[in-house]
C-alpha cells in the first residue's frame, strides 16, 4: 500500500518532483570603529576562500535554528535573531548541485561580535567585500539595500546605538549605513518627529553638553 497516497492535479506524488537542497546564508552587518559598514565573513574549512556564515538545513530543523547553528559553529556568534531577506534560487548558483539559499540579515552593534573566532572570521567593508563564493556578493548587496532603506526614514531602527544618543551620534551612525555624509538640517527634519528629548545632556569633551534623545515609542 502506498504510504503517501497524495496526488496533485497532474496525478504526481511529492516524490515525483525534484528535491533541491536548502541552505541558509546570513549577512551580519555592523559599523566598525572607523565608521564603516562592514559584513562578517568566515573562512571556508573544506575549500579556499571566504563566505557568509551558512549551512544546509537539516531534516526536522526550521530555518531559524539552522541560522543560529551556522553562526555558532562557524563564527562563535550566539544570541542573534536574523530576519529572512530573500530566497536565492538561480539554477547555477552552486556548483555542487541544485541548492536554494534562504538569505538572512542581522544588523548588530560591534560588541555583539566580540566572541567571533579571530583566526577564521573577518569583517570586510560592504563596498569592498573581497572575493566570495557563489552569489554571496549579491546577498550582501541586497542586505545593504534593505538596511539603507530602513535607515532612510527611521532613527537607527536596528539599534546600533544605545537607548539614548545625541543627534550627532545618530547622524554619524546613519552616515555609516548610507556610506556618505548626510545634510544636517535635512536629517534633523526627517528624524525629529520620531525622537523625544530625555532632559539629560552628554558631557563628553570640553564643548557645550549635547542634548540626549531617545526613539519615540508609538502610542
Amino acid at each position: 500500500m502506498d504510504k503517501n497516497p497524495y496526488r496533485d492535479t497532474s496525478h504526481r506524488r511529492l516524490d515525483d518532483y525534484p528535491h533541491p537542497s536548502v541552505a541558509v546564508d546570513t549577512a551580519v552587518l555592523t559599523v566598525d570603529p572607523d565608521g564603516a559598514l562592514v559584513v562578517l565573513q568566515v573562512r571556508r574549512l573544506q575549500a579556499s576562500g571566504w563566505a557568509l556564515p551558512g549551512t544546509f538545513l537539516h531534516e526536522g530543523e526550521v530555518l531559524a535554528d539552522a541560522v543560529k547553528r551556522s553562526l555558532a559553529d562557524k563564527a562563535n556568534i550566539r544570541g542573534l535573531h536574523p530576519r529572512q531577506l530573500h530566497v536565492f534560487d538561480a539554477l547555477d548558483r552552486d556548483d555542487r548541485g541544485r541548492v536554494l539559499s534562504v538569505a538572512h540579515l542581522a544588523v548588530v552593534p560591534a560588541e555583539r561580535l566580540a566572541t567571533r573566532f579571530a583566526a577564521t572570521t573577518r569583517l570586510m567593508p560592504v563596498t569592498a567585500p573581497g572575493r566570495l563564493i557563489y552569489d554571496h556578493p549579491d546577498i550582501i548587496e541586497l542586505a545593504v539595500t534593505d538596511v539603507r532603506a530602513h535607515y532612510a526614514t527611521a532613527p537607527d531602527p536596528d539599534r546600533l546605538l544605545g537607548d539614548t544618543f545625541t543627534l550627532r551620534d545618530l547622524r554619524l551612525i546613519h552616515e555609516a549605513v548610507a556610506g556618505h555624509e548626510l545634510q544636517r538640517d535635512t536629517f534633523r527634519r526627517t528624524m525629529q518627529d520620531q525622537l523625544e528629548a530625555t532632559g539629560d545632556f552628554s558631557a563628553r569633551g570640553r564643548g557645550r553638553p549635547a542634548e540626549l534623545f531617545r526613539r519615540r515609542t508609538s502610542s
